[in-house]
């Protein structure tokens, strides 16, 4: 449902989807909702169990518990509808080594029931030219590096149009322009209207292209929406600087704050409690500033500060997240 009540069509949804390996359980009664036509981020720390999701949503594993549909339709009960209309890389691509980058993807293409036959090759070299390999299109893939094997494993995906694109990350091993290149065809193939569902530990990586987000953590669901909403989850943050810290920390008790770190660069910094200032239920600055002034306070320093992407998902996992490539 959408924050006004509307429903919205999904492009994934589970409902309690749990998998056990003998007494561990690795994804515990996850309940995900992707909107169609979003670039959904998958986010979590290595091991959080993103990865053992994504092969059940796609009928690569079995679910112990829970259901799940893709586009639609139950999986894996209609897998044979689902997943031509799909494209995935999972876990890493995995090619013929004395194959050249383009005859790797003809045979895939070719174990394709409904690829055509008459146009392979026109869409294989479409889709190395779309990742930038075609100059490296008649290269063994042995020569490969990491992130050119990454690319090569894109544009399987892409052979075919797709509804929905599902990426395990998908910028693993690239260089900054790499990366750069990917994020820039993630926002391309949102703009031709598929749902693309990109699973990454990297903080940046899904600020800077998803619409919406979640996040696991050890096994479960944590949280889930659009970025704007998981922002406003995050506690915003106000810096003090003052030689009076006893008096100051009483000023912030009145208000409900509580430490958040204790001092940094010479600041007192204290968290605000939950709240939408705009209407009128959250800390605002300019009052804490007030009532310290009026408490004779001396203030050397004051800055407030918005929850942040990073704040809400170490709260959350407890762990924190690489933030830059």
């Amino acid at each position: 449902m959408t924050a006004a009540g509307r429903s919205v069509e999904l492009a994934i949804e589970t409902r309690g989807l749990s998998k056990r390996f003998g007494h561990q359980l690795a994804v515990d009664g996850v309940n995900l909702a992707v909107p169609r036509g979003s670039v959904f981020g998958f986010l979590g720390p290595n091991g959080s169990g993103k990865t053992t999701t994504i092969r059940m949503m796609l009928g690569l594993a079995g679910a112990t518990e829970g259901s799940v549909s893709v586009l639609g339709l139950e999986m894996p009960a209609r897998f044979h509808e689902v997943l031509p209309r799909v494209g995935a890389l999972v876990e890493g691509p995995a090619f013929y080594p004395f194959l050249s980058g383009e005859a790797n993807l003809r045979r895939l293409d070719a174990a394709d029931p409904h690829a055509a036959t008459a146009t392979r090759r026109a869409r294989v070299e479409a889709a190395l030219e779309r990742v930038g390999l075609t100059h490296a299109a008649g290269k063994k893939v042995r020569a490969y590096s990491l992130g050119m094997k990454q690319r090569l494993g894109i544009a399987n995906a892409l052979l075919s149009p797709r509804e929905l694109l599902v990426l395990d990350e998908p910028t693993n091993g690239l260089d900054p322009q790499g990366t750069r290149e990917v994020r820039s065809l993630v926002r391309s193939l949102a703009a031709d209207g598929a749902t693309v569902f990109v699973s990454s530990h990297l903080l940046a990586e899904v600020e800077q292209i998803c619409s919406h987000a979640a996040v696991m953590s050890a096994g479960r669901l944590v949280a889930q929406g659009t970025l704007a909403e998981l922002r406003d989850g995050g506690k915003a943050r106000i810096r003090l600087v003052t030689p009076d810290d006893g008096l100051a920390e009483s000023v912030f008790a009145t208000f409900g704050m509580t430490p958040a770190g204790g001092r940094n660069n010479g600041a007192l910094v204290y968290a605000a409690p939950p709240g939408n200032p705009a209407e009128g239920d959250g800390v605002e600055p300019e009052a804490v500033v007030a009532a310290r002034v009026a408490a004779g306070v001396r203030v050397r320093g004051f800055a407030g500060e918005q929850g942040s992407l990073e704040d809400r998902f170490v709260a959350l996992t407890g762990e924190g997240f690489d933030i830059a490539q």
